[in-house]
């Protein structure tokens, strides 16, 4: 018979046996939670590799579609120029009627200007009923503050109608005024094509060549890329139209056949056209063209003014021997309106019809430019010539006059002849990139930042580093900046070693002609135009003897955005609030448009007499000012600060103290201060004050102080000066 031991050494032996339980079970534990956390760890991991394959996975399907794609876009592009001679035999003629204007112009549209102001309600004003006889003075007092809201209120509702009836009046009659400028322009119009269809049914040798080609050169046939230049005469005797027609150069035909993406590498892999297949589609399509213009020609004559077309083909060529461009011609037809009528245009293969029916010449080798002699060039025995989209030498567009949207584009355009992507920016979020380029190359490529500057006088430093600022903003892997004068030596300085480049007019002439682009600095000379890029460049740069293409000499910053009325308003503040400082362009208390108010999202007006510019020295932020060159209508210039919607949303401008505005010209001299208000409590944004247009001519500044509370303080305030948000 057994029993348990109760002594001392027993309970000694049982509390050991219960420590070792205690750490039996906190070993047990521990090993349970690493195991527990090596299987977390396990299943992250697994879901992170998950994760890598499906991103990887998405990468290759994005780029094998984005392969597609522009496979895919070249095969559109040789169906395109394949299939040109048949589309364009499934147009209309053309038909006189296209000349004319029409009458009817656009409605009366006031939008908002046509909805009355609700007038309010006074039974909405009445008190809440509260229990008891409503008596007493408590009662009326209540009364008497709901009918003194109502009165209120009423009277500015009455005083905004009326100001709408106003605005809907001086529209009307401004509506008006457009409407009657308008008919009358486009009776006028009518009358002139009416003239002209007179002339024309007389068979006058001037307004016959002028119809026709105005017709072939406006013919919507001609799909994007393919030239449209024409010169024609017309010999009344022999009822013939002596035509030169513009053909495309042998690069419009794509290179490229195929694109594929190369998972192992990461790149794409362009698969090259044969050459046989680019020789063949590129004398085709110059046969099309050629026979599409007999077609134009022949459908847009109503009045069977002709019995004959003399038809030459021509590419605009750089001869090697002279460097001057010479049109090298590539293809001629002379043909019969009969003989041409009697061809099925729809079903013919262009070239056999071309040469085998209609008697032409075609090039055997086009893309060597191989020649044929044309077989009557127009303006034979003395004939005038009419022409249209010429583009000589000496009609090269003049970069210095040129339109600054057309400039943009145009450097857009040869940064894609160089091979990149490149696309022009919207002016109203642009943050001073006036081109986003990107570069495929895997090794030196990537985003390239460009700004354009169309100047006559060397472009200042503080442009270079404007641009240094913004690629290192916006992450870009270079900056370039493109003018049509040049730069000094700081900014050469400044830019070394740096990812800049600098390229000025006379460079940016070369690199438009290399790429097969057109443009000149200054006027044109006629004769040899050896000297003339030079010349122009240096008078450009306001002579080679006075300003030298490496000083830093007084004209330095003497370009024409950068004029002395310029001024810089920097803005101070303590405290760490984070904000926006921005400008409203007015006249009186109301903005002159939606794009006069210079924030983040619009960094400058159109004409870019306002915008937004990097900070100087202490400053935290900075607008750009050039007083004397505002709109005539401006009269005040309304600067404000709010605060940064990303970067301090719960703030509110209490921070906002010991504010000051310092005057500065663009070389950072300051010429004074100016003291601001502080913020308060719960206000998100605050008119700074305003730079008032006296009658004299000079500007004085205006202290302001009006706040505006709550998340919607600038939506609130940019509304209060006439500004249409969304």
């Amino acid at each position: 018979m057994s029993r348990r031991s109760t002594g001392p050494v027993s309970a000694w032996a049982e509390a050991q046996r219960q420590r070792q339980r205690q750490v039996e079970t906190q070993n047990r534990s521990h090993a349970q939670q690493q195991r527990e956390a090596e299987r977390r760890q396990r299943a992250a991991e697994r879901a992170q590799s998950a994760n890598r394959r499906e991103e990887q996975a998405e990468y290759r399907r994005r780029r094998e579609a984005d392969a597609a794609r522009r496979t895919d876009e070249l095969d559109g592009r040789m169906a395109e120029l394949g299939g040109l001679l048949r589309a364009g035999c499934g147009a209309p003629a053309f038909s006189p009627d296209a000349l004319l204007a029409s009458e009817e112009l656009e409605p009366f549209a006031p939008g908002r200007l046509a909805e009355p102001v609700a007038m309010p309600r006074a039974e909405l004003y009445l008190p809440a009923q509260r229990s008891g006889w409503g008596l007493g003075s408590g009662a009326r007092a209540q009364e008497q503050a709901a009918r003194a809201r109502y009165e209120s209120d009423l009277r500015a509702a009455q005083g905004a109608e009326a100001r709408r009836q106003q605005q809907l009046a001086a529209y009307r009659e401004q509506y008006a005024q457009w409407a009657d400028e308008r008919l009358a322009q486009v009776r006028r119009h009518n009358a002139e094509v009416g003239r002209t269809m007179a002339a024309l049914r007389r068979g006058e040798p001037t307004a016959v060549v002028e119809y026709l080609t105005a017709a072939l050169y406006a013919s919507p046939v001609w799909p994007e890329g393919l030239p449209r230049q024409v010169s024609a005469s017309f010999e009344p005797p022999e009822r013939r139209l002596l035509l030169n027609w513009e053909l495309p150069p042998f690069a419009v035909v794509p290179e490229i056949s195929l694109v594929r993406f190369m998972p192992g590498s990461g790149r794409d892999k362009e698969v090259a056209r044969p050459v046989t297949e680019r020789r063949g589609a590129y004398r085709d399509l110059l046969a099309q063209c050629l026979l599409l213009v007999l077609r134009e020609v022949f459908g847009a004559d109503r009045f069977a003014l002709l019995d004959s077309v003399v038809l030459n083909g021509f590419v605009d060529d750089i001869d090697p021997a002279t460097g001057h461009r010479t049109p090298v011609f590539l293809g001629t037809v002379a043909v019969s309106r009969a003989d041409f009528e009697a061809v099925n245009l729809a079903a013919v293969d262009a070239a056999d019809c071309l040469v085998e029916g209609l008697g032409g010449q075609l090039s055997a080798r086009p893309d060597r430019r191989l020649a044929v002699p044309p077989a009557r060039l127009p303006g034979s025995a003395g004939r005038a010539v009419v022409s249209h989209g010429g583009e000589d030498a000496g009609d090269e567009p003049d970069l210095l006059v040129m339109d600054p949207l057309e400039f943009e584009e145009l450097v857009a355009e040869l940064f894609r002849a160089m091979g990149m992507q490149a696309v022009t920016t919207v002016r109203s979020g642009d943050g001073g990139v006036d081109v986003d380029a990107l570069d495929p190359d895997p090794i030196r490529g990537g985003k390239i930042a460009v700004q354009v500057k169309r100047y006559r006088r060397t472009v200042p430093p503080t442009a270079v580093r404007d641009l240094y600022g913004t690629v290192q903003s916006i992450g870009a892997n270079k900056g370039v900046l493109v003018t049509t004068s040049g730069f000094g030596r700081s900014s050469y300085v400044f830019v070394s070693g740096k990812p800049m480049t600098l390229v000025s007019g006379t460079e940016l002439v070369d690199l438009l002609h290399q790429y097969g682009l057109r443009g000149r600095l200054g006027p044109a000379e006629r004769g040899p135009a050896a000297g003339t890029v030079a010349g122009s460049a240096a008078d450009a740069r306001g002579g080679a003897g006075d300003r030298g293409f490496g000083s830093d000499g007084p004209g330095e910053n003497d370009d024409e955005e950068e004029q002395p009325d310029a001024s810089v308003l920097g803005m101070w503040w303590a405290g760490r609030v984070r904000l926006d400082v921005c400008a409203l362009v007015c006249a009186g208390g109301r903005a002159l448009g939606d794009d006069s108010f210079v924030f983040y999202n619009n960094p400058r007006t159109p004409d870019g007499t306002v915008r937004m510019m990097p900070a100087l020295g202490e400053d935290k932020a900075a607008i750009w000012v050039s007083f004397d060159r505002l709109p005539a209508a401006a009269d005040r210039v309304v600067l404000v600060a709010a605060i940064d919607p990303e970067a301090d949303p719960d703030a509110d401008l209490s921070g906002f103290t010991d504010a000051r505005i310092r005057l500065t010209d663009p070389a950072g001299t300051e010429a004074g201060r100016l003291e601001v208000s502080d913020g308060r409590p719960g206000e998100t944004a605050l008119v700074l004050g305003s730079f008032r247009r006296r009658p004299g001519g000079d500007w004085d500044f205006v202290p302001g102080g009006k706040g505006y509370a709550g998340p919607d303080g600038l939506l609130n305030l940019v509304q209060e000066h006439g500004i249409e948000v969304d």
